[in-house]
């Protein structure tokens, strides 16, 4: 049996704090327990607490957006490199194909001259 653990919010509190309680609500940093104490003691907070909390939780969001951006930046360049090296089997794939039909007609050129070369030794 599992409980899903919610985050309550007091009204006075989510208006009288709004960027405050948004930052604690979208923190990856937190689970559940630590955002309701963080919203909890918000009230007994001294403004330069909340400044810093503020602070800490608005450098987190652009670090870990920063990491985001790397990481996306990186998966396309791998996802390029991937494509690059697809499109270059591809290309060696179609000469080998290219490279073993011209060596088909090649031995079916020299089949052919065989052929009439016995012909004419035959007449």
């Amino acid at each position: 049996m599992s409980t899903t653990v919610t985050l309550q919010i007091p009204a006075d509190i989510a208006a009288q704090y709004p960027e405050l309680v948004a930052l604690i609500q979208e923190s990856e940093s937190m689970n559940v327990q630590e955002r309701q104490y963080w919203i909890n003691i918000l009230p007994a907070m001294t403004p330069p607490q909340r400044e810093q909390l503020q602070s800490i939780l608005v450098n987190e969001k652009r670090q870990l957006a920063a990491i985001d951006r790397k990481y996306a930046a990186e998966m396309e360049e791998i996802g390029m490199q991937g494509s690059l090296i697809r499109t270059e089997q591809e290309r060696r794939k179609r000469r080998a194909t290219l490279a073993q039909k011209e060596e088909e007609a090649a031995q079916a050129e020299m089949q052919r001259k065989r052929d009439l070369l016995e012909r004419i030794e035959e007449s």
